[in-house]
């Protein structure tokens, strides 16, 4: 896109104002940041995370983080569903740069979580305004925070919570599977299984044989989406445009661990087969377009980060659990990607640490954004690399707190 082409857009980005062009110039002409140890972009990304919730303090929703930083609005309300799934990575993050004060903080999340659900089970969408429609994705993205608060925490409270949420789910499925109440564009969607996984890991831990049927109801209705690429139908925000990386990657992870968990080869095989998919087309220098159609033909020129950083996730699990060892090349390239985006010594205190939607930033995922789920799946890539072990079976994960897999 051109510095024309930059002027000629709507005029709520006003990308002409001198901050917002010191951040655009960045992507023109500043050289891309050096990769440094993980711990110190760990660091960078949760500090970030911690100045989006600390943004909302005063606020209604104080507790929450900040869904990110914009152009147009700059810094925006809590977010409840990325709330929701950033507890765990700031547990996990508690232990890795031995701050408590994390652990302090995703105790603020959860409680903001709980004052917020709905009486029926699900919680709210949008930034949680009273009154505002519930979305069955982002329900089931924060169950993972609530799975988290039990898991790790104790906290009896947030296991009621996601069983209540995951009941909601249930009477929300229609009877091939998929959701089309309380969707987005009312139309259904396969990365719900990134949801669908929190449903099935919900129903072993609370014994609730209701949610984790509903679950399998979902992922078999998921798989006859999935073309003999690996690429997946109606997997976009909307039906007219082809999936950011972001959707792919969210599909290949619910898939992935939802097999896992119920010891089902045909949903390991699926995510196997997008991530292969994916892997094949990365660049060498960690790059992944922001969109794909199927075979694996990309449709924009810009890379989506935030999908970058989970498909280094989903390429690491694949890693770590033998059933391909060679994604931890795709992995680590992702990684390094990324790292070369995150400006650990910005001035500006929304640039500093965090992670744009698009690289460059006026791509068209989360254009002009720091979205807060691009510093989260950051941080969950760098976590579990730094790791490098083996997550336990899931009877040794819900036998003991603490090991639940984040990210």
């Amino acid at each position: 896109m051109s510095l024309a082409n930059l002027l000629a857009l709507p005029f709520r980005y006003r990308p002409w104002r001198p901050r917002h062009m010191r951040l655009i110039l960045n992507d023109i002409a500043a050289p891309a940041q050096p990769e440094l140890d993980h711990a110190i972009h760990l660091a960078g990304a949760i500090d970030w995370l911690c100045r989006a919730q600390d943004i909302r303090d005063g606020h209604p929703d104080a507790g929450g983080v900040s869904a990110g930083w914009s152009f147009e609005d700059g810094w925006l309300p809590s977010y409840p569903e990325t709330t929701g799934y950033i507890i765990e990575t700031f547990l996990a993050a508690s232990k890795e740069l031995e701050r408590p004060d994390l652990e302090r903080r995703a105790r603020c999340m959860i409680d903001w979580e709980l004052s917020i659900q709905q009486n029926d089970g699900a919680f709210p969408g949008h930034f949680g305004e009273a009154g505002s429609r519930p979305v069955i994705f982002n329900t089931g993205q924060i169950m993972h925070g609530m799975l988290a608060g039990y898991l790790q925490l104790g906290r009896q409270e947030c296991l009621a919570a996601a069983v209540k949420a995951g009941l909601w789910l249930v009477r929300q499925q229609d009877a091939d599977g998929c959701w089309h109440r309380f969707e987005h564009n009312d139309v259904p969607h396969v990365y719900n299984t990134r949801g669908t996984w929190a449903l099935v890991a919900t129903g072993l831990i609370a014994n609730e044989p209701e949610l984790t049927q509903a679950a399998r109801r979902n992922l078999d209705w998921a798989l006859t989406q999935q073309t003999t690429s690996g690429w997946f139908y109606t997997n976009a925000f909307t039906p007219d445009k082809a999936p950011f990386t972001h959707t792919i990657a969210y599909a290949i992870r619910g898939f992935l661990e939802s097999g896992i968990l119920l010891d089902d080869a045909r949903y390991l095989s699926a995510a196997l087969a997008a991530a292969r998919g994916m892997a094949q087309v990365q660049r060498a220098d960690g790059w992944l377009a922001g969109t794909y159609t199927d075979n694996w033909i990309p449709r924009a020129n810009y890379s989506c980060l935030t999908g970058v950083a989970q498909m280094s996730l989903n390429w690491t699990r694949l890693a770590q659990d033998g059933s391909a060892p060679e994604f931890r090349e795709n992995a680590r390239r992702a990684i390094g990607y990324v790292k070369r985006t995150q400006r650990l010594d910005d001035a500006d205190e929304a640039a500093r640490g965090g992670i744009a939607g698009s690289s460059p930033i006026w791509g068209d995922y989360s254009r002009f954004e720091y979205p807060n789920w691009a510093a989260k799946f950051f941080a969950d890539a760098l976590m579990m690399d730094m790791r490098d072990c083996v997550i336990p079976p899931v009877a040794t994960r819900i036998a003991k707190p603490g090991e639940y897999p984040h990210g």
